[in-house]
């Protein structure tokens, strides 16, 4: 028998130590090494088993059992090659829509072919309850379902449920609307191996696994979740997806501080990381790519929960409430705010309230901090509003975090109203990016944000100075130039 040794693993950077310390020495997290065996065996080429066995993909299925044979074993390697004689693989003809516009932008691509690139592995991340397993069950029963207003096949795709049991999953995928389809297999397993095989008889195009961190290898003597267990069966995961061409999409945990579950390496691996974002006691839903190896990180889905699952909020328009017969409410300014290719308007909510000199609060929800703690600065010294003994509340509604400094401006009504008690107009929309001296600045992308804004049914807009000739002319929405914080204050009713 070969002699085993003990190793240590951290679970925050995957980096291996020989023994056990309080803190891993190389990401500074404290008590994240867990104890792993290694052997011999383990130096064993892990994707050798999978790569020969899906040569078998090519050849024709046995007609008495329906099965694909055995397959033969293949001794090809890869070999190095000129980048000239590299053939082109045009993975946008070939990306898998899912039939779910908001996650398919999420995922990448040009406007008209988004969707799962063949051979990729996903990545899906967020916390409890937000919808992961509801998304990714309406994806599947979407993808194997025929579409004949829009001319597209179904694709045969595998669900592997590794908590939930085959009856739970289907309870669940009848109450989501999920059609019964043939096309939509269902599998209800935790060992890897058995997985593989399953996936080897019914060759789907699309893998769901839900989710990683219950998959094991029998062969391994960790407890699944542990860090060996989630890096090996990641890693042969994604050599299936290389050697089958099969997209590949897995489900992951996340930790108390929102990172996702397991080590860094896992991260590393996949070709895209999907986060849910959102509070999961509140109906909006805020899907973004943290990595993507086919498309930006820069684009945004949003949903709504509903008794029936996920329904995609079209182009966010109901992120900011438009309402017509409310009264100006003081403290709320709507702007419109650029993520990716598409403009979602956002309402800004601040409170000012009594605190105390010296030990006054700054608190935001969905904003940079530090922003905050800029433009009240900046309100204290221009616009000479005395803060420094008020307790400051801003926060985005709707779960989307704003991080750009367009918002700078309807941030800075926003607590200047709630200071004053006065509001903007309503309809009204304001954008710009405030500077240390007390100026508007202009923000990129202005024209794109004023149309959506027009097409909402907004009708005034406060934006910086840009000129007589460089105005945009929207119909019907009057643009209100203001060049720095005092003007902008003014425009408060």
């Amino acid at each position: 028998m070969p002699k085993t040794r003990k190793t240590f693993i951290c679970r925050s950077c995957g980096a291996i130590q020989p023994r056990w310390m309080g803190k891993c020495p190389d990401c500074a997290t404290w008590d994240s090494l867990e104890e792993a065996e290694a052997t011999p065996s383990a130096t064993k080429d892990p994707q050798r088993g999978l790569v020969e066995g899906w040569h078998a993909l090519q050849h024709d299925e046995d007609p008495g059992t329906g099965l694909r044979p055995t397959p033969a074993p293949s001794r090809d390697t890869p070999v190095a090659r000129p980048i000239a004689d590299v053939g082109d693989a045009d993975t946008e003809t070939a990306r898998l829509a899912t039939g779910i516009a908001e996650f398919d932008r999420v995922l990448g691509g040009t406007p008209d072919r988004r969707g799962l690139v063949p051979g990729s592995v996903t990545l899906v991340g967020g916390e409890p309850g937000i919808g992961k397993s509801t998304l990714l069950l309406q994806a599947a029963g979407s993808l194997a379902h025929d579409h004949p207003a829009t001319q597209r096949q179904s694709v045969r795709t595998l669900y592997v449920s590794s908590e939930e049991s085959a009856p739970q999953v289907r309870d669940r995928a009848r109450r989501l609307g999920v059609p019964d389809t043939a096309a939509l297999y269902l599998l209800a397993d935790t060992n890897l191996a058995r997985i593989v095989e399953q996936t080897r008889r019914t060759s789907p195009a699309v893998l769901i696994i839900d989710s990683i961190q219950m998959i094991y290898k029998s062969d391994l003597p960790a407890a699944p979740g542990s860090v060996a267990q989630v890096r090996r069966c990641c890693a042969e995961l994604v050599y299936l997806a290389k050697a089958s061409g099969i997209a590949v999409v897995l489900v992951g945990h996340v930790t108390k501080d929102g990172a996702l579950a397991g080590p860094r390496l896992l991260e590393h691996l996949v070709d895209a990381v999907i986060l849910f974002e959102g509070d999961r006691h509140h109906a909006h839903r805020v899907v973004r790519a943290i990595k993507n190896r086919f498309g930006t990180t820069q684009e945004l889905g949003i949903f709504e929960m509903t008794g029936t699952g996920l329904r995609e909020v079209p182009e966010g328009a109901s992120v900011a409430a438009l309402d017509t017969g409310a009264d100006p409410r003081p403290g709320s300014v709507v702007c419109p705010v650029m993520s990716g290719s598409r403009c979602v308007c956002v309402e800004l909510q601040a409170l000012t309230a009594t605190g105390f000199l010296g030990a006054a609060k700054r608190k935001s929800s969905g904003l940079d901090a530090n922003r905050l703690a800029m433009l009240i600065a900046v309100l204290e010294q221009h616009a000479e509003l005395r803060l420094a003994d008020r307790d400051i509340f801003a926060s985005v509604v709707g779960g989307v975090r704003v991080a750009e400094p367009a918002s700078d401006l309807a941030l800075l009504l926003a607590i200047a109203g709630s200071h004053h008690r006065r509001a903007l107009e309503p309809r009204t929309i304001a954008v710009g990016e405030v500077g240390l001296g007390g100026e508007v600045r202009p923000v990129p992308q202005l024209e794109t944000r004023l149309r959506e804004a027009a097409r909402l049914g907004y009708q005034h807009a406060v934006i910086p100075t840009l000129g007589r000739h460089a105005l945009p002319k929207i119909p019907g929405l009057e643009l209100r130039e203001v060049k720095n914080v005092d003007r902008a204050i003014e425009q408060l009713g």
